[in-house]
């Protein structure tokens, strides 16, 4: 537990300094494809303080699905996580899609998303260090997301007690059982520790899911601790929980921090229809 010590110490500040309301986090962009020094700046600064940022397009982008990669890029994201559902460009079109094939999960319907890191399913070659989701269209009602950073869960568990940190990172805490369709698997099972650190860089990797079915908790007493903890830390009302509808042209990028996102309506006559566009990354936001 020596190195989770030292990386409490490196971690502890966070605590003093929620991230506060969307006016005070939010980015404003000019041009997604050229970001200016200032731009950049913020961005990065927001990530190192909350591991995610609000940012506001200030004028119409009419190719999102182009515009956002080369933002993803400016910021050190190069390797896209082309997954099951991805559009040609690599990113996903998240929206209700009632009917489709994409409708078996949870992201591509209007029902609430529980609290996640993204991509908790895949193996240890392919883990989500980063995501940008950018708002298109929002929805008649609902559809709002929250996050958190996972260095600020750690350090509420560490406070806690730090043999959850102990629990939570051993190589069988966390499973998620093989995807199936139709007697195909799409997917094998995936284990592997909730919290580690990264060879790299030796930040803070997180995979989780708040979902009761389809995930596999270790059959210890300290994982248990810990996983009700967490749900605890969410359902809490934490200072350190960031909750924000987006509006068409603002976006989050993180990485790859805890979210959740409440169910929504559509009013389709209205011309109220959520679309969302969601790169997925291998890579970590850079810091310069």
């Amino acid at each position: 537990m020596q190195h989770a010590e030292k990386h409490y110490q490196a971690l502890a500040g966070k605590l003093d300094h929620p991230p506060g309301d969307a006016d005070t986090l939010r980015v404003h962009i000019a041009d997604p494809r050229r970001l200016t020094t200032e731009e950049l700046a913020a961005l990065r600064d927001s990530c190192r303080r909350h591991n995610f940022a609000l940012f506001r397009l200030d004028r119409d982008e009419a190719a999102p699905e182009k515009a956002l990669p080369i933002l993803g890029t400016q910021l050190g994201l190069q390797r896209l996580d082309r997954n099951l559902c991805a559009e040609d460009s690599g990113l996903s079109a998240l929206a209700d899609k009632q009917g489709a094939a994409d409708a078996r999960y949870i992201p591509y319907t209007n029902r609430p998303l529980s609290w996640h890191t993204d991509g908790y399913y895949n193996p240890p070659d392919r883990q989500i260090r980063a995501w940008l989701l950018y708002c298109a269209q929002d929805a008649a009602e609902g559809g709002e997301n929250a996050v958190l950073d996972h260095d600020i869960a750690w350090l509420r568990l560490y406070d806690h007690d730090p043999a959850l940190i102990r629990a939570l990172m051993a190589d069988d805490a966390f499973t998620i059982p093989a995807n199936q369709a139709e007697g195909t698997e799409l997917r094998p099972a995936q284990t592997g520790p909730v919290f580690s650190y990264m060879e790299d860089n030796g930040h803070l990797h997180m995979r989780y899911s708040a979902r009761q079915r389809n995930v596999e908790w270790k059959d210890d007493a300290a994982v248990r601790t810990a996983a009700d903890f967490l749900l605890q830390l969410f359902s809490g009302g934490d200072d350190h929980i960031f909750r924000y509808r987006l509006q068409p042209g603002e976006g989050l990028i993180s990485n790859n921090a805890l979210h959740c996102r409440s169910g929504f309506r559509d009013d389709p006559p209205a011309g109220k229809t959520r679309l969302m566009y969601r790169a997925r990354y291998y890579d970590r936001m850079s810091d310069t």
